[in-house]
């Protein structure tokens, strides 16, 4: 087994993370083009504790090293994540358990996405995914297998943060653009109420 971790801070409230979060994936993040379909399965909040409960399946075109797809039969060109999340929202976390569906009989991928507010206009972001390839005895194609998925996870990781910074701030911006419309509409509600009443 072999575990990559990653550690981010970013510079946004955990309310604002955490909302946008669920806009990881869609068109104003132009670093994960890879993910063609997020289905929601389930989603419930629990009356107890007030955390949202939310199962996922996210299915993502992969490219492959050429020696990996021949191992375990061609046909990598797409693959499926079950992701099941938490928001927590009186201890301010969000926490995302994902495990791979496709090829789980010969590789087993545990990623857990922890976002947590450091301060009020600050979260911090922790990543860890244990790798493990199940090659029966053969321990140098085992290793081979982590270490690519770990080099690809770290490569993956830059662009996942910048690709985040930009749902992040087209966020800020849209909810700024809606709270003005609200605002002016307000004004405009009570001039028109004004006049009214003289």
């Amino acid at each position: 087994m072999k575990v990559f971790s990653n550690t981010e801070t970013f510079n946004y409230s955990w309310e604002e993370v955490s909302t946008a979060n669920w806009r990881k994936y869609c068109p104003w993040n132009e670093k994960s083009t890879h993910v063609i379909a997020v289905d929601t399965i389930s989603r419930s909040v629990d009356p107890a504790t007030g955390i949202l409960r939310t199962e996922r399946l996210i299915t993502c075109r992969q490219t492959a090293p050429e020696w990996l797809k021949s191992m375990m039969g061609g046909g990598m060109d797409e693959s499926q994540v079950f992701e099941t999340s938490y928001v927590d929202p009186k201890t301010k976390t969000v926490t995302m358990v994902s495990t791979n569906i496709t090829w789980s009989n010969l590789l087993n991928v545990q990623e857990t996405v922890i976002y947590s507010p450091l301060s009020d206009h600050q979260t911090k972001f922790h990543q860890e995914a244990q790798i493990t390839a199940l090659a029966g005895g053969w321990q140098r194609i085992k290793n081979s297998i982590e270490d690519t998925l770990v080099k690809r996870f770290r490569e993956n990781a830059a662009k996942g943060k910048e690709g985040f910074e930009s749902v992040l701030a087209m966020s800020r911006r849209v909810f700024a653009e809606e709270r003005e419309k609200e605002k002016m509409g307000l004004i405009r509600e009570q001039a028109g109420n004004i006049r009214m009443a003289a």
